[in-house]
């Protein structure tokens, strides 16, 4: 798949995802979205040739080895969305909160090209929540029209595996520690800049500006000595002022 299908479904004067280009080079990074859509779904993605190559994972993946995901092949993305976490705007395709779930690199386990185009593609990963041997086995369907996009992802046996695997536990950023709930709830998230580093430490200037207009309560104690809420600094000297006036009128 060419990076003009995702170009073709997407408005980028609407949506902040990249546009990006075919790249050259092969760094053999993976990303792991969590997206919530329509349906609450993870997108997992690896670096090849120059895209990344992407399956939709309903469940998300697992380090269960008896965990048999369904994973559909999408459009190939644009490296470029390696690090893109935000919320792409109603009426766009995929509209809803992404974040960034896991990320790193990987190695095939054999020739990649070759085990991808015969639906049988195994590799490590080493990630900060994935990590170990996996594989992608593309499924023989006998739906009419599937056209080979249905596959399974499965964690191999080895010291990685972990049988009682919960991915709902990690329900954090890698890359700025935030829920997916709080993503949703920044205004900032619909902003996003293909030069921002993959690393990005929480507090950057990006989530700062976008946290910068909140104000900080000050608290008081009432006549019971429980602590309130009184405002920002600016509308108690305000309120200060104001009582002052009335007394000067009153007098």
């Amino acid at each position: 798949m060419a990076l003009e299908e995702y170009k073709k479904k997407r408005r980028f004067n609407e949506t902040p995802e990249p546009e990006g280009k075919l790249e050259r080079g092969d760094q053999r990074r993976f990303v792991v979205q969590k997206h919530r859509a329509s349906h609450l779904h993870y997108d997992f993605r690896l670096e090849m040739d120059g895209v990344l190559k992407s399956w939709a994972v309903p469940k998300g993946p697992s380090l269960n080895p008896g965990d048999k995901r369904l994973a559909m092949q999408v459009e190939d993305h644009p490296v470029s969305y390696f690090h893109f976490e935000g919320k792409i705007p109603e009426d766009n395709y995929g509209a809803g909160t992404v974040m960034v779930w896991d990320m790193g690199t990987w190695e095939p386990l054999g020739d990649a090209r070759e085990m991808l185009n015969k639906g049988d593609l195994k590799f490590r990963l080493h990630g900060e929540k994935l990590n170990g041997e996996f594989v992608l086995a593309r499924m023989r369907s006998r739906r009419p029209g599937s056209k080979g996009t249905e596959w399974l992802l499965i964690k191999k046996k080895d010291e990685a595996m972990q049988p009682g695997f919960d991915i709902d536990k990690l329900d954090y950023s890698v890359l700025t520690q935030r829920s997916l709930k709080e993503i949703a709830g920044d205004e900032g998230s619909a902003e996003w800049e293909s030069n921002r580093k993959a690393r990005v430490k929480r507090g950057a200037e990006w989530l700062v500006k976008s946290s910068g207009d909140r104000k900080p309560k000050l608290t008081t104690k009432d006549t019971k000595g429980h602590k309130v809420q009184t405002g920002d600094r600016k509308t108690q000297e305000q309120k200060k002022s104001s009582v002052k006036k009335k007394s000067r009128r009153a007098a």
